[in-house]
């Protein structure tokens, strides 16, 4: 005897046939499958409101290439974290193989070098971008009432991207870079106040040894790259919830209205 089979949900049925239609090809059943699939998921998640909340929303005249930066800012950290991810599968924290393993990425891993130079060079991209980014912030006035808060988190990104770069500095452990993170190390200690303390948490003691370097990879691989994206994200809803500002050389036209009753 032949079970039937269960039935599907109405979704995910077929669509009827058009009168004078043609039979549907693989192509368009796929393509009907893909939209039942995002639909149900929809129906059950409403993430279509959110999507239309963030995707669909007023521009200020005026917006430019400027307005771009933050975006590409956005693609460099991403681009940071894909790579990162490739590199901490053959790299080894560990003072006796970090050099080696820095090296064996490089010139024997396929396209290690290739991941390692959009590592290496992605950083630089990055802080010249949040840089620009900030700026165009600054001059064109967007961190003005109500969106103090979004510069401050922007301040707090700055300085993470920086703690970012410092301690991905040490990683290959060749002798520039242990010598450059000692002085980093040292300057931070000489601060005042909190200095000495914070000398003290990077080198993971009183002094540099094995512990900083494993220290300076659970930093730079695990603590400042969920705390930036964890801000990145607050830092978008704001953009998304009170908009972006207008350039300053643009100024607001004066209703048809309140310009008859001034008259």
């Amino acid at each position: 005897m032949k079970i039937p089979l269960p039935p599907l949900p109405p979704t995910l049925l077929p669509r009827p046939k058009r009168p004078g239609e043609p039979k549907p090809g693989p192509v368009d059943q796929a393509k009907e499958a893909g939209i039942a699939t995002v639909d149900w998921i929809d129906e059950r998640t409403g993430l279509s409101g959110a999507g239309r909340w963030v995707m669909f929303r007023k521009v200020p005249k005026g917006t430019n290439w400027f307005y771009t930066l933050g975006s590409a800012t956005l693609f460099a950290f991403l681009s940071q974290a894909v790579t990162g991810v490739f590199l901490a599968m053959y790299y080894d924290p560990s003072p006796t193989r970090a050099y080696e393993s820095a090296r064996y990425i490089t010139n024997d891993v396929f396209l290690g070098e290739f991941v390692r130079g959009m590592h290496k060079w992605g950083s630089t991209m990055m802080v010249i971008l949040i840089f620009l980014h900030m700026a165009r912030t600054f001059f064109f006035g967007a961190y003005k009432y109500p969106r103090e808060l979004n510069w401050v988190i922007g301040v707090v990104l700055l300085i993470l991207t920086f703690v970012m770069s410092l301690t991905g500095y040490l990683l290959p452990f060749d002798q520039r870079s242990y010598w450059a993170t000692i002085v980093a190390a040292n300057i931070t200690a000489s601060g005042p106040l909190a200095g000495p303390y914070l000398g003290d948490a990077l080198r993971g003691g009183a002094e540099f040894g094995a512990t900083t370097l494993s220290r300076f990879y659970a930093i730079h691989m695990l603590l400042v790259p969920g705390l930036i994206a964890a801000l990145i994200g607050a830092h978008l809803y704001l953009v998304t919830k009170l908009g972006t500002t207008a350039p300053p050389w643009l100024k607001a036209e004066e209703p048809e209205k309140l310009h008859e009753e001034r008259v």
